[in-house]
This record gives structure tokens, C-alpha cells and sequence, in this order.
């Protein structure tokens, strides 16, 4: 892990020196500028590119001069704790702020990282991991502009309630047996990012599953205590917490559970960057947007996110496609805490409806009947929804395939699109239309966007020395950090300690 670790354990002055000549951020300090909006968005215009940052080919609909968009003006600096939900969204989404619309795409990017960096080939014998090393990750996946810089990486071992989540090799030499890659923690380092932020951002990006519904029929809907504190209450559902709090001591990747992976960097970064200003933002996709709320309620549960001085850092999830995770005192519990959540999902998709099929918060007794009958299936959403519709994309075609619904980019794609309730259908950031079909087939034909595009050069084949093709070995797998059960250590001491005080106050 030591690649992975390097670019934090040197003095702050040259870190930031050497990040900054090495990477260009992607959105620049500019003035606010008008869009224009197109006065027929349903009658795409063939001859028309949009410029973009990811290039297959795309096409934008005829724009009318007529109509006008205008973009906040106000700097993302001034305002970043309202974008980051501090008031829950209220008044950013409907219209949808321009801020706000470009920090939700960007965050989906961190996630769908997670999707287009994982080895999920069964006839690969680095099957479950990443492909690549953590200190070339953002520019192996074109993102150098972002100007965050991995800090470590995250493991779970698959000994778990959700046997189709986990990816597995063919063949009998393989890199691990019993640990899948998870996703990262990640951190601004670039200074011009940081200024544009207005504050410094650690990122939690979780990984969701590469195969659609198959890990959704493995939930049974069964709820336990989340015990991060004394109230057994608070319950989440039983898949979840496995996964994030089973370890496998026999598994290098694998003797902390992920829980302790994200607490210990966690408590690591925030002691190395001590007295900035500081966000902590989770974000994931499917089964990975169910970790950043649970992780993101944990941290706050465990106080890591007050400095010592007393301030408190903002913890935010942008949730995509997202299932429902806890109980409504789960729910209530993240709310008392000040997790914010934003949950962006697609009206058509099923995997935001589960589970809590029979009692949820849209059911007008769900409080009487989980108090006083301890009703076991009870779920409640936590946040604010932005809810799109598919059908709304002039771009999209007619589909029965329930993995368009569900799929991360076509998220992206319709937050770019969305205005307001009730308002047209345009691309306000230009987003490249083709990502769409990345991973998917849901772009109409005349685009001429192959479907599943996206994949390895020759599927990762090379041609060695005497002229053979064969699949190259990689770098070594790096495991975790030796500092790891240091910093656990802080946390559950802190823990201990903030709880020891609250019960002496409330005496």
C-alpha cells in the first residue's frame, strides 16, 4: 500500500507544489455564463457535436436563441456548504441550481470510477480487484483533472449475506479468495480545486455490483442492530452490515473490515490536515450508495467528524439508484446527526422501491406500527430525492431492459438534462451522450453509439518480447496500510471518551 500512501506522508508545502505543476483542474474559476435552451429538444440535429471530455461521438438537439439559461454567477466557493446540502437543497433543485447540477455529475464520477476501474473478468486472475495502481488511477481513467489524489484503497471479504455482489476468478491462482476491491478514499490536493471548492474534500467512493438484480434477490429483508452505539433500535439491513463490518483474519486485505478501513483513514486524514477547512463527501451507486449512507452515518455516529476545537465538518452522500438502508429510527438517527443525503434515482428503476416493500415512509402508520409492534420489516429512505424520469431524454430509446433504468451514466446523464419539475428536457453541461451506452444499449440508432462500448484495448492482451500475445501480469496487489490499527485505535478512544462525557451530562 505504500504507493497508495506516499503523496500524504510528506511536508504539506511540497505536497501541494508537486500536485499542482503535475495536474490541471477541470472546472476553472470563470465567469458565469448563459446557456441556451433548445426551443425543440425532441428533434435531435444529426449534424451537431458536443464538445466534451470523453469523445465517441454526440449530438446535441437545434438551440433557439429565444430562450435563455442562466447560471448561478455567485462563486461555488461562497455557497459550497449549500451545495453540499447544509439546508438540504432547499431552493436548488427545482429550478436546479448549475452548481449543484455540475457537483452531483462530478461526484457521480468518483462512482462510476469505481465501475470502469474494476476487474470484473472471470477468466482473469485479478478478478475482484482494480486494475490499477492507486497513484495512476485518475489518469488511467482520464480524470486527472479533478485534482484529487487516492489516499487508500478499501477491501471486504466476501464471507458475506450477499453471495452475487462478490466477483470471482476461474482459476485456481488468483490474488485473493476471500477479498473483493470495494472502492477508495481519495482527497483534494490540487490548490486551484481547492480554492474553486472553497475547502478541502475527502471523497468516499463506494463500488455497487456489476451485475444487475442478481445481489438485490440475495437481501432477505432482515434487520439488525447497528450497535456503533448503545441503542439497538437503530437497525440496518442485515446484507449491509455484513458487508461493511465482517473481516476475515486469514485474508491480508481483509483483517479490518471495511468499516475500520474508512474509520482509520478517515481519522488519519483528518488529524494530517488538521485546522483547514474540511468536507467529507460519500458517494456510490446501487449497492454502493447503501455503503455511503451507512458509512456516513458511522462517521457521525462516531464523532469523527468534529475537530477538536469543536468544529463540526459536513458530512454529504450523493446516493444513485440507492436502496433503502435502515429503519425510520435509522432515518431519524442520521437526521439528529446531520448526515445530509441527496438521492438521485430514476422513477423507472425498482432497486430505490426495496426493501421495505410492506411498511416505508411512505406509509402514514410506519412510526406506530415500528414503535409499538416492533414491526421487523420496516425501512425508511434517508434525505432529500431528486427524482428524473428517463422518459423525459429525447436522446433515450423505448427499452424493456430494467439495467438501463438502473445504470450509473444514464443517471448522469438525465442530471444534466434536468431543469425542474415540469420543465424541458436539455443538456446544460454538455455531457458527451454517447457514455450513455457505456455499459448499456439505450441510445436511439441514429446516434450511432455502439451499445457496451467501453472496454479494455484488445482486452487487455499484449504482445510480449518473442511476439505471443498474453495477458500482462500487474503490480503487485497492495494490501493495507501498517498504520491502519493506529488510527482505528484513535477512533474507538475518542469514541469512548465523547460517550463517557454524554453520560456523565445527561446524569
Amino acid at each position: 500500500m505504500a504507493s497508495l500512501l506516499i503523496p500524504f506522508y510528506v511536508p504539506k508545502s511540497t505536497l501541494l507544489l508537486a500536485v499542482s505543476q503535475g495536474l490541471s483542474p477541470r472546472y476553472a474559476l470563470t465567469k458565469s455564463k448563459a446557456f441556451l435552451i433548445p426551443s425543440n429538444p425532441f428533434s435531435p440535429n444529426p449534424g451537431a457535436l458536443i464538445k466534451c471530455t470523453s469523445s465517441v461521438s454526440s449530438l446535441t438537439p437545434q438551440l433557439d436563441e429565444t430562450l435563455v439559461y442562466q447560471e448561478d454567477e455567485r462563486p461555488l466557493t461562497e455557497i459550497w456548504k449549500d451545495i453540499q446540502g447544509c439546508n438540504d437543497w432547499e431552493g436548488l433543485l427545482d429550478p436546479m441550481n448549475s452548481h449543484l447540477r455540475k457537483e452531483i455529475i462530478r461526484y457521480g464520477e468518483f462512482a462510476q470510477a469505481c465501475y470502469d476501474s474494476f476487474d470484473f473478468d472471470p477468466h482473469s486472475k485479478y478478478c475482484g480487484t482494480c486494475k490499477y495502481q492507486g497513484s495512476h488511477f485518475f489518469d488511467k481513467l482520464d480524470m486527472h483533472g479533478h485534482g484529487y489524489q487516492i489516499s487508500r484503497y478499501l477491501y471486504a471479504t466476501s464471507n458475506i449475506n450477499l453471495p452475487n455482489f462478490f466477483q470471482k476468478s476461474k482459476l485456481s491462482n488468483i490474488w485473493s479468495t476471500h477479498a473483493n476491491w470495494m472502492g477508495y478514499v481519495a482527497v483534494t490536493t490540487d490548490e486551484e480545486e481547492i480554492i474553486r471548492l472553497g475547502r478541502r474534500d475527502i471523497v468516499i467512493a463506494w463500488r455497487g455490483t456489476v451485475t444487475y438484480l442478481e445481489w438485490i434477490y440475495d437481501l432477505k429483508d432482515i434487520l439488525c442492530s447497528a450497535n456503533f452505539i448503545n441503542d439497538p433500535s437503530i437497525k440496518i439491513e442485515l446484507g449491509f452490515y455484513d458487508l461493511y463490518t465482517k473481516k476475515e483474519d486469514s485474508c491480508k486485505y481483509c483483517t479490518f473490515s471495511a468499516r475500520e478501513q474508512v474509520l482509520a483513514e478517515i481519522k488519519r486524514l483528518l488529524d494530517y490536515y488538521r485546522g483547514e477547512e474540511i468536507s467529507i463527501t460519500l458517494t456510490g451507486h446501487s449497492l454502493g450508495a447503501a455503503l455511503a449512507v451507512l458509512s456516513a452515518y458511522d462517521i457521525a455516529e462516531m464523532k469523527l467528524n468534529y475537530m477538536d476545537d469543536g468544529t463540526e465538518i459536513p458530512i454529504t452522500v450523493y446516493s444513485f439508484s440507492g436502496p433503502r438502508v435502515g429503519n425510520l429510527k435509522f432515518k431519524e438517527r442520521c437526521d439528529e446527526l446531520g448526515v445530509k443525503v441527496l438521492r438521485v434515482i430514476n422513477v423507472r428503476d425498482k432497486v430505490p422501491t426495496v426493501p421495505g416493500i410492506l411498511a416505508n415512509e411512505k406509509f402514514q402508520f410506519q412510526k406506530y406500527v415500528e414503535d409499538t409492534i416492533s414491526f421487523p420489516w420496516s425501512y425508511a429512505h434517508v434525505g432529500v430525492e431528486l427524482a428524473l424520469d428517463h422518459t423525459h431524454s429525447p436522446f433515450l430509446k423505448p427499452t424493456n431492459d430494467l439495467a438501463c433504468a438502473h445504470n450509473l451514466e444514464v443517471h448522469l446523464h438525465l442530471v444534466d438534462g434536468y431543469h425542474g419539475k415540469g420543465r424541458r428536457f436539455f443538456l446544460a453541461t454538455k455531457r458527451d451522450i454517447a457514455l450513455v451506452n457505456k455499459s448499456c444499449d439505450f441510445l436511439r440508432a441514429e446516434y450511432g453509439v455502439p451499445p457496451h462500448w467501453r472496454q479494455d484495448e484488445n482486452k487487455g492482451m499484449v504482445r510480449n518480447s518473442e511476439g505471443r500475445w498474453v495477458v500482462p501480469e500487474r503490480p503487485r496487489v497492495e494490501a493495507l496500510p501498517p498504520d491502519t490499527a493506529h488510527h482505528l485505535e484513535q477512533v474507538l478512544k475518542n469514541s469512548v471518551a465523547s460517550s463517557s462525557r454524554n453520560h456523565e451530562g445527561s446524569v
